[in-house]
């Protein structure tokens, strides 16, 4: 089966799609950098706009993938549907699949979405691919379901034509412990004692997550629970502390400094996650080729998809369609 890739960053949907043997017939990326990385991983230039692409010439495919960006949409006249996606990047999406139709399409964006205007972007995206002919659904997954010890949620968006995707038929798994995907021996970046804070007690969360202390960063004094001294009143994560006995924090991509740092309680030291590490627990190989800019890198992977998530998800579409 066929498949286009659409806002492809560096190419974590490719890497899931061509796992479960698709072929990848399109693929397309604004971003100069992302651009530069999948052309020297895949041996393919993407189409640089959206906007420029012409249906008319390339093949037709089975299934449209696109980790899109998420707008508000003008719903003046609230007809929530086709219409209403006008002058938004998603508008360019509908307008391939309104010429192609093809059999899947598989949408992906940050949790948030439901949230997004008021809940008003979901509706319209529903709205559009059904008037398109589509049966949708969607679900939030999460990473660590996926064989990934990284407490990641996003949501997936499919359609299909026929009968709805059944989310429940992805193959989940137990979350693994952090540690599993650790380097045993490599130039750390490890913190002193006086670095940090080791908080009493700590307990494992729902979510896997088992924060145990901070870095020492007094950036908000006043207010403040226990324990949350020390974390920036901004952004929060860069100055936890998680256990490798649990699972990671989902690894963002706004962090370029790449400070995610890690508890080992056998030899009561913290060290920083590598770079690799970070591309590790979103499931690239490890002879995945990275930016040569370590901040550049750090963002892409946190913008990028967990390929086990999307290599489950194009599983079940083969076997979807094969029903």
């Amino acid at each position: 089966m066929k498949f286009i890739d659409l806002f492809a960053g560096i190419g974590g949907f490719r890497q899931g799609f061509e796992k479960a043997g698709f072929e990848c017939v399109l693929s397309c990326e604004i971003d100069k950098n992302c651009r530069e990385v999948y052309t020297n991983n895949f041996n393919e230039i993407p189409v640089g706009d959206i906007k420029e692409i012409n249906s008319a010439d390339f093949d037709d495919f089975d299934v449209l993938v696109a980790g899109f960006p998420c707008q508000p949409f003008s719903i003046c006249g609230k007809k929530l549907g086709f219409e209403d996606t006008r002058g938004t990047l998603f508008f360019e999406i509908c307008k391939i699949i309104k010429i192609k139709q093809p059999q899947v399409i598989v949408l992906e964006n940050v949790k948030h979405l439901i949230h997004h205007d008021k809940g008003n972007t979901l509706k319209v995206i529903i709205a559009s691919l059904r008037e398109l002919g589509y049966s949708v659904d969607y679900k939030i997954l999460n990473a660590k379901d996926f064989g990934i010890p990284q407490h990641r949620e996003r949501i997936f968006i499919i359609g299909t034509k026929g009968k709805e995707f059944e989310f429940h038929r992805l193959k989940s798994r137990f979350p693994p412990k952090l540690r599993e995907f650790l380097d045993e021996s490599g130039d750390f970046e490890i913190l002193d004692k006086s670095e940090y804070t080791l908080i009493d007690r700590p307990k494992k969360q729902v979510s896997g997550l088992l924060f145990v202390g901070y870095r020492n960063k007094g950036t908000w004094k006043t207010g403040v629970r226990p324990n949350t001294e020390h974390l920036s009143r901004v952004h929060r994560q860069p100055n936890r502390i998680y256990s490798v006995d649990g699972v990671h924090p989902t690894i963002p991509s706004q962090e370029t400094s790449g400070r995610f740092f890690i508890y080992f309680p056998e030899t009561n030291t913290v060290r920083k996650l590598t770079l690799r590490e970070c591309y590790r627990l979103m499931g690239f190989p490890e002879d995945f080729k990275v930016h040569p800019r370590v901040g550049e890198s750090y963002k892409q992977i946190g913008n990028s998809v967990c390929v086990p998530v999307v290599e489950a998800i194009a599983t079940e579409i083969l076997n979807h369609s094969s029903q």
